[in-house]
């Protein structure tokens, strides 16, 4: 009779571990939250994201004019009611630009750092995994790989695809892939010697349920805030290569390429850097405000 009651019994253990795990879960993010709330400059930074987001998302409702445009009557005008930040050397009104540009500027750094973070979170999960020689091989390519310099290799990268987004993106994504081979490797070899991990490998658990089901979730928090970071080094990388004519070309209204379209006008118009410029600064400062206040928030000695 006992022997029958085994598989039931099993059963309703693992479903009381798992609802253990995700009462656990929940509540370590309500205290992250709370933490983050307790953060004045992460939450101006996380509103001001926020805002952005909705800019991209609803902009042909927020853009007075077309982005592309050309009003050969109103050309070079300044800051004035008709145009908010003016226009340019096309008579293109350089708010709509703006508007428009968070369309280009931030997708791209989300999806740079989607291919990063999978590419070289994989290799940094299998390196903390299996060690040894596996470790070792993965580890050394990564050290020759991460001595090139990150802006050098975009701009390599860049100059032979040639521009537009696609090669921009991959570009820019390549050279960020040893960042998180290393951060990811740390946070496996953390959680790697846990009970719950050991419970896991002696009921047969395969490596990659292992790593995706019980050591990523647990060390997520690293992660998380180093993809923070990423978005905003990859939105600055765009802009610089867009600005050495590397990466968007124009009339795409990249944020960069604004940049370098209006750089023969800096001491006449100087409207038309100043802008564009701006919106890289608000957006580059605001993720990186989030991303301080994320680390503090998710840091388990601040418990």
């Amino acid at each position: 009779m006992a022997k029958m009651q085994t598989p039931a019994m099993a059963r309703l253990a693992r479903k009381n571990r798992r609802r253990k795990q995700e009462a656990g879960v929940s509540s370590l993010g309500y205290e992250a939250w709370k933490r983050l709330k307790r953060n004045r400059m992460a939450m101006i930074g996380m509103v001001i994201i926020l805002l952005l987001i909705a800019c991209a998302i609803f902009a042909p409702l927020i853009a007075p004019y077309d982005y592309e445009y050309q009003d050969y009557n109103a050309i070079l005008q300044p800051p004035s009611g008709t145009h908010l930040m003016g226009t340019d050397n096309f008579g293109r009104d350089i708010f709509s630009r703006v508007v428009y540009g968070t369309r280009i500027s931030i997708p791209i750094g989300l999806i740079c750092v989607c291919i990063s973070s999978t590419v070289g979170g994989t290799f940094g999960a299998l390196a903390a995994f299996y060690g040894g020689k596996t470790e070792n091989i993965i580890m050394r390519f990564m050290d020759i790989y991460q001595s090139i310099p990150s802006m050098l290799l975009a701009i390599a990268i860049a100059a032979a695809l040639g521009s537009g987004m696609r090669n921009l993106i991959f570009a820019i994504a390549l050279g960020t892939i040893p960042l998180y081979a290393r951060v990811v490797r740390g946070a496996i070899l953390t959680v790697k010697r846990k009970d719950y991990v050991q419970a896991a490998r002696a009921i047969g658990a395969s490596t990659g349920r292992l790593i995706i089901k019980h050591m990523l979730p647990n060390c997520v928090g690293p992660i998380i805030v180093q993809m923070t970071f990423s978005v905003a080094a990859g939105i600055l990388t765009a802009a610089s290569l867009s600005y050495i004519g590397l990466g968007i070309a124009p009339p795409t209204p990249e944020w960069g390429a604004m940049l370098n379209a209006g750089k023969q006008y800096l001491q006449t118009y100087p409207h038309m850097l100043i802008f564009p410029g701006l919106m890289i600064m608000i957006t580059v400062l605001a993720l990186n405000l989030f991303g301080d206040g994320l680390r503090d928030a998710l840091d388990p000695r601040l418990k």
